[in-house]
């Protein structure tokens, strides 16, 4: 999995408790006749869905119907062809497919031209909508901030490895997550197991000093949105680079900085709001730091790294995702490794065949989608004002969806 990052996740935790009356206190009255009163109709619970077959699978329009572009489709069949291995391996949450699904459209891959690529899509894939296919798109990027390995002046903010108390609850110590995995936390000296320290916990030193500390950043907002992508580069002084890639995350839920700006009134275009783009939000955290620290602290997700030889950032199947190519998604709702087309979009750039290869810790739902742009500082500017909404389809083996019994 990437990074967490791009926009809102929420998350509501509700407790309810036993009120204890006092043990001394007026005596009670006698009870008072009273009409019957009606009681209200109970309503079942909302059941909401858990992945995509209990979302609805519908077919789609034919792949040779989509305006699918020559040089569009070749970067996806690339992109798709690195996919194949853990499309084949992986066991796949959606629901939708099952490994050997895959096998006749991956051999295929192997050797097919990437002149042809829209031939290949349109002859061995079909496409589904899942739910009501209205697609909501972000985008991440590669960043590159200030960092050194040693810590020297100016470069104060921690970068940490994963932590060896991080690790998941044996089965009966907690509550499964709905993925049926169990939570991450960390047993206490008690042997109880309990969530792993959140974010302000961690900013307040509750890992330091343990050697954990694999880097230092110069800028506290820069490397907070680092974590958001979950990889990035860290640059030194000399011009040195350290590659960073996702280790791992605190188990703690997320909310992000635009979604509290946005409760708060505070993206907008009137006077005293910001533009909701990365840009936007970097402006009020400079403007306003000691409100914004507190914001940034509210996100209780952490994120930790390791650092890793390739060039460019390694996602959720273990591969370098692709500029233009690649796009996080949620497990529970698309097969990590499947293609996915989005049309119609409010910001056309995200308009086109992605490949399902990472995950974020927003990314969450059905057709939840975020859009990865590269690096530098064009990367920067797209994804950072990347916000579209359309229609999604999903791009599966062709006989999935009679499997299914999709309409």
């Amino acid at each position: 999995m990437r990074r967490y990052a791009a926009l809102a996740l929420l998350v509501f935790l509700a407790a309810c408790g036993r009120v204890i009356p006092p043990a001394h206190g007026p005596r009670p009255l006698p009870p008072v006749s009273r009409p019957p009163v009606s009681r209200p109709v109970t309503q079942p619970p909302i059941v909401l869905p858990n992945n995509a077959v209990s979302a609805g699978v519908t077919r789609g329009p034919a792949i040779e119907s989509l305006d699918i572009g020559a040089s569009d489709a070749a970067e996806a069949l690339t992109a798709f062809r690195a996919s194949c291995p853990s499309l084949q391996r992986r066991t796949d949450t959606s629901g939708l497919t099952r490994g050997t699904d895959w096998k006749p459209a991956c051999d295929a891959a192997a050797s097919w031209f990437s002149a042809d690529a829209r031939g290949f899509f349109a002859r061995y894939l079909e496409t589904a909508r899942i739910g009501d296919g209205a697609a909501f798109a972000t985008g991440y990027f590669e960043p590159e901030i200030a960092g050194v390995r040693v810590r020297q002046p100016g470069f104060d903010v921690p970068i940490y490895a994963a932590p060896t108390d991080l690790v998941r609850a044996r089965p009966g110590d907690a509550t499964p997550l709905p993925d049926g995995r169990q939570p991450l936390g960390r047993y206490d000296e008690n042997g109880r197991f309990q969530l792993y320290y959140n974010r302000g916990e961690i900013e307040d030193g509750a890992l330091a000093g343990k050697g954990l500390e694999i880097g230092w950043a110069a800028d506290p907002v820069e490397f907070y949105f680092l974590q958001i992508q979950g990889s990035g580069k860290l640059v030194g002084p000399d011009g040195s680079v350290m590659h960073l890639g996702y280790a791992a995350q605190n188990g703690r839920s997320s909310k992000l900085i635009g979604s509290i700006m946005r409760e708060r009134g505070l993206i907008g275009n009137q006077p005293g709001q910001y533009s909701g783009s990365l840009q936007g939000i970097q402006k009020f955290l400079r403007d306003r730091p000691e409100d914004g620290h507190a914001m940034l602290r509210a996100n209780e997700s952490f994120v930790f790294f390791r650092e890793i030889s390739a060039d460019g950032p390694v996602g959720a199947l273990g591969i370098v995702v692709r500029a233009r190519s690649s796009a996080a998604a949620d497990p529970l709702f698309v097969p990590l490794g499947a293609p996915l087309f989005l049309s119609g979009m409010d910001n056309r750039e995200a308009n086109g065949l992605w490949v399902a290869q990472d995950t974020g810790g927003a990314i969450k739902g059905a057709n939840r989608f975020d859009t990865f742009w590269g690096a530098g500082p064009e990367a920067r500017a797209t994804a950072g004002g990347m916000s579209a909404r359309g229609r999604a389809l999903l791009l599966l083996p062709k006989g999935t969806l009679t499997r299914l019994g999709a309409r």
